[in-house]
């Protein structure tokens, strides 16, 4: 009995800790949560991140201050703590004191850290988050209508499994000022954390949506008035040669295997001028090739 008792203090104990320290903020200032124990469970969602797949339960892991500014930024996820080393508290204080009172936000040394993840961590800064499913779809279906009245570029990945490839994708688009990116159902998650960290968590701020087949999406696209292009070595016209008629939506397939066959059939293909000897480039290099032309013919036009 005297057991019992003494585990369920330890167990009552970090849970007023946490309680207090969520909800005692009258100075401004974030209160953090120290966490000394690995096997903390507080910290469950952090251990072992490498081996973990949130994306079933709607949630994900992002790593890093760049990472975290655009997780702040974003309308379509929300932080739901926060891991963090001791030692870069400091420097995060400003962007601490934005996250909602009910947020906890655990500090650790860095042995602990590192225990807890599995792995040395040297950003030093974790955050698990959630999606609001609803407001996820409703701004891709808004940057959609908007990238085609305003006769923009959209990004469509099909197929891509490649993590690093996707989250270079998601950077791409981003820099060139695409409207919002969409995957088919045989693509990755976006959300996974390698590709949030290759994207630099431009993933949380480009609207986009995953679903339905390849052709579904051209289909879909040619509706609401977008020109279908595929970037192929064999295709008839140089990227450079492009004219613009109406807004673009650009097809990218799998390294290896490509678009599929009717995809292909339907899109207006596309190449990119390279020396002899060689006929393809990375998909993530394509897409950075072809989405900088169209942002700097946009610019010319508006600077015109």
């Amino acid at each position: 009995m005297a057991r019992t008792k003494r585990l369920a203090a330890r167990n009552i104990e970090p849970a007023m800790e946490e309680e207090a320290a969520l909800h005692d903020r009258s100075n401004g200032q974030p209160r953090l949560i120290d966490i000394h124990d690995p096997h903390d469970p507080r910290i469950e969602a952090y251990r072992a991140v490498r081996e973990r797949d949130w994306s079933r339960q709607g949630r994900f892991i992002a790593e890093g201050s760049v990472v975290l500014d655009q997780l702040l930024a974003s309308t379509r996820f929300r932080p739901v703590s926060l891991l963090l080393l001791r030692a870069r508290v400091a420097n995060l204080l400003p962007r601490l004191r934005m996250l909602n009172p009910d947020v906890p936000i655990y500090q650790v040394e860095g042995e602990v850290f590192d225990a807890i993840a599995g792995f040395h961590v040297h950003r030093g800064v974790m955050a698990l988050a959630e999606t609001d499913a609803a407001t996820a779809e409703r701004d891709a279906d808004a940057a959609l209508d908007a990238t085609a009245a305003t006769g923009g570029t959209v990004v469509v990945a099909c197929g891509i499994s490649n993590h690093d490839n996707m989250g270079a994708i998601f950077r791409n688009a981003a820099a060139f000022g695409a409207g919002a990116v969409l995957l088919d159902e045989r693509a990755c998650d976006p959300l996974y954390r390698k590709a949030i960290r290759v994207s630099v968590g431009t993933v949380l701020t480009l609207p986009f949506a995953r679903g339905g087949t390849a052709s579904g999406l051209v289909a879909m696209l040619e509706g609401k008035g977008f020109q279908c292009l595929a970037l192929s070595p064999s295709g008839p016209t140089e990227l450079r040669n492009m004219g613009r008629e109406r807004p673009r939506a650009l097809f990218l397939g799998a390294e290896g295997e490509g678009l599929e066959r009717e995809v292909m059939r339907r899109c207006q293909p596309v190449r990119i001028a390279m020396a002899p000897g060689l006929d393809s480039l990375n998909v993530a290099t394509s897409a950075a090739i072809a989405l900088h032309h169209f942002f700097s013919e946009s610019a010319g036009t508006a600077a015109g």
